[in-house]
């Protein structure tokens, strides 16, 4: 089983080779490891170019001008062909050395799953032995969606066949694709899921759905959106409660 590994970059320098060497860590090796850079300034494809000798033909990567972050997800599921795909974003790296194992080992026993999702823990950047936030995604159900409630995006393993016949990730949100995704797998069609209790990967605080209150209220409303063109009811103070949970799972120590 190959499982397709997809990392949108951009200007990702200070970033990348963390992210670079957590895919070379793993102890799974069948991979098919894309990295779909949008035409950056800086270091980001030196770093990837310097790296590309040690996966042994199984990195791939495309540097040209995108439509951003969801534009080169799609490429990057579009070109690669393995069995299984995840994301792994270019500012964020595997906790452990035997992610990808775990995710292979679940879809061979139980080929009857679509997907599986797990944990993923935040670091204050620069400190990576201290984690401000842990998100499990073991409470989730597919009704807690409407309160904005989704599996952890960047633990999220899907079979080829899912992106093939339920579509890739829509164009039309900033920042709330994923969410989108997640409403129309598991509330539109249903998918067969299954959580795994393993801490799929480290990210460092600051990303695009969080760093500000404005981010945040583009979020919500995007979240209404995805909900609403499927059909779902929710509001945005529904959505809004989804902040509440998220209070227990920082560590303010």
């Amino acid at each position: 089983m190959t499982i397709s590994l997809i990392t949108a970059t951009y200007n990702s320098g200070s970033t990348i080779e963390d992210t670079l060497k957590s895919v070379l860590a793993q102890t799974y090796n069948d991979i098919d490891y894309w990295i779909i850079d949008g035409g950056s300034k800086d270091n980001t494809m030196e770093i990837v170019r310097r790296y590309e000798p040690q996966f042994d033909g199984r990195l791939h990567w495309i540097s040209e001008k995108d439509g951003g972050i969801y534009d080169a997800m799609n490429k990057g599921i579009s070109n690669s062909t393995g069995d299984v795909v995840g994301i792994l974003n270019s500012d964020d790296y595997f906790t452990s050395d035997n992610v990808l194992e775990r995710v292979a080992t679940e879809m061979k026993a139980h080929t009857s799953l679509d997907a599986i999702y797990g944990d993923i823990h935040f670091i204050k950047d620069g400190f990576p032995n201290r984690v401000v936030r842990y998100y499990s995604s073991k409470p989730f159900r597919p009704m807690w969606l409407r309160f904005g409630f989704m599996p952890a995006h960047p633990s999220f393993y899907a079979r080829r066949e899912v992106f093939n016949k339920y579509g890739l990730y829509s164009l039309d949100y900033k920042i709330a694709s994923d969410y989108d995704m997640m409403v129309r797998l598991f509330l539109k069609h249903h998918i067969k899921a299954k959580y795994i209790p393993l801490d799929f990967v480290t990210m460092r605080t600051g990303g695009a759905s969080t760093n500000n209150v404005r981010s945040r209220m583009v979020l919500v409303n995007e979240d209404v959106k995805a909900c609403r063109t499927y059909g779902f009811y929710t509001n945005r103070f529904l959505i809004s409660l989804k902040y509440l949970y998220k209070i227990f799972e920082w560590k303010l120590w």
